[in-house]
């Protein structure tokens, strides 16, 4: 595979992963404002680790990592299409330890589907940049 392919496709997970926390926000704007509506297997915010967070405060933690995880992918998908270096490294880092982060302390909240995909991008992401360094660097 070419290397501007591999960019392309780099690039396409960081910001499609992070549009998908995107995803995650609207089903909690959508629950909070429409709380009798059928979401599917979406839920309202709840904590499995903190069981006695307020509805409010639990969907606030929520859409904070949400909100984060969001806007570092889409950053760092940017540093690394438009080619700033290391600069994406660190949002992605970052971004992909709140996900975790949030996706652990909800975990139950989301559909099953949602939560292992996210899992999955979140480990290899951390993966390909902490253990693999990829892309590897010039000599």
């Amino acid at each position: 595979m070419s290397d501007q392919v591999m960019r392309l496709v780099a690039a396409g997970v960081l910001l499609v992963h992070g549009l998908g926390h995107g995803g995650a926000l609207g089903a909690l704007v959508w629950i909070g404002l429409r709380p009798g509506d059928s979401t599917g297997a979406w839920l309202a915010a709840r904590s499995w680790r903190a069981p006695s967070l307020l509805s409010g405060t639990a969907t606030t933690v929520a859409s904070a990592c949400w909100i984060l995880s969001l806007l570092g992918f889409v950053a760092a998908a940017a540093a690394f299409w438009f080619g700033l270096g290391e600069w994406w490294r660190a949002p992605a880092a970052g971004s992909a330890l709140v996900s975790l982060a949030g996706i652990v302390l909800f975990l139950g909240t989301w559909p099953m589907f949602n939560t292992v995909a996210a899992l999955g991008v979140n480990v290899a992401v951390l993966i390909a940049l902490l253990w693999l360094r990829w892309p590897p660097q010039p000599a």
